[in-house]
C-alpha cells in the first residue's frame, strides 16, 4: 500500500509541474506593439525606420521630376543594405519591411532582386516543354528597374559605468541605374539609453 501511495504522489508532483510550466509566463502581443527589452535593434525598429525612410524618399522633389519626365511611376529594385553595426541584424527583415513600404505606398512599382530572379527564371525555364502552351510564360518579358535602393546600418557605443548610449544610423540612396546618378540619399538616426540594470556589465 505504501508503494501506492509513493507513486501516487510522484505522479501528482510531476503533473504540478508541468502544468505550472517552471514558472515560466508567456503574454501574447500584438505584432504592432512597442517593444525593447533589450536596448538592440528590434522589430519596431525596422519597421518604423523603413517606413519614415520610404515616405521621405516618395515625397522629394525627385519623384515628380521623374513623373514628369517619364510619364510613369518609378520602378525600383532593392540592392545591398550592409550591416556595419556592432549588431548582429536580420538586414533580410529590414528589406522586407522597406519592400513592403515601398508596395503600400502606390507611388512607385517593386521588382525583385538579384536573388530571387534567379529563381523566377529557373521555374521559367522549367516550364519550357513541361506546362501547357496557354499557362507558358514568355522569357525576355522582364521589368528593368529605374532606381535601386541600397543602403548602410551604422551604430556607435558611448558607456560609463552602468550607464550606456547606443547610436544607430541608417543612410539609404537611391540611384538611377542608367546614369548612376544619386537621385535620392537620407538618414534615420536612433539612439536609446540604457541604464545600469540593463547594461550587461
Amino acid at each position: 500500500m505504501s508503494k501506492i501511495w509513493i507513486l501516487a504522489l510522484c505522479v501528482s508532483i510531476a503533473l504540478l509541474s508541468a502544468c505550472s510550466g517552471g514558472g515560466k509566463k508567456v503574454t501574447r502581443l500584438d505584432a504592432d506593439t512597442v517593444t525593447d527589452l533589450s536596448g538592440s535593434w528590434n522589430d519596431t525598429d525596422s519597421r518604423l525606420v523603413a517606413d519614415e525612410m520610404i515616405n521621405d524618399c516618395l515625397g522629394r522633389p525627385w519623384y515628380d521630376q521623374f513623373a514628369a519626365q517619364k510619364g510613369s511611376v518609378p520602378t525600383i529594385v532593392i540592392g545591398k543594405v550592409r550591416n556595419k553595426s556592432h549588431e548582429h541584424i536580420r538586414v533580410e527583415t529590414f528589406i522586407k519591411d522597406i519592400e513592403r513600404a515601398l508596395i503600400n505606398s502606390g507611388r512607385a512599382e517593386f521588382v525583385a532582386n538579384s536573388n530571387e530572379r534567379e529563381d523566377l527564371r529557373n521555374e521559367l525555364a522549367d516550364q519550357q516543354g513541361n506546362v501547357t502552351d496557354e499557362t507558358l510564360k514568355d522569357a525576355g518579358m522582364e521589368i528593368g528597374a529605374d532606381l535601386m535602393l541600397t543602403g548602410t546600418i551604422n551604430s556607435v557605443i558611448d558607456q560609463e559605468g552602468g550607464e550606456q548610449v547606443v547610436f544607430y544610423q541608417i543612410d539609404m540612396e537611391l540611384t538611377d541605374i542608367q546614369s548612376h546618378r544619386k537621385v535620392w540619399i537620407g538618414d534615420k538616426k536612433i539612439k536609446k539609453y540604457m541604464s545600469k540594470s540593463s547594461v550587461k556589465m
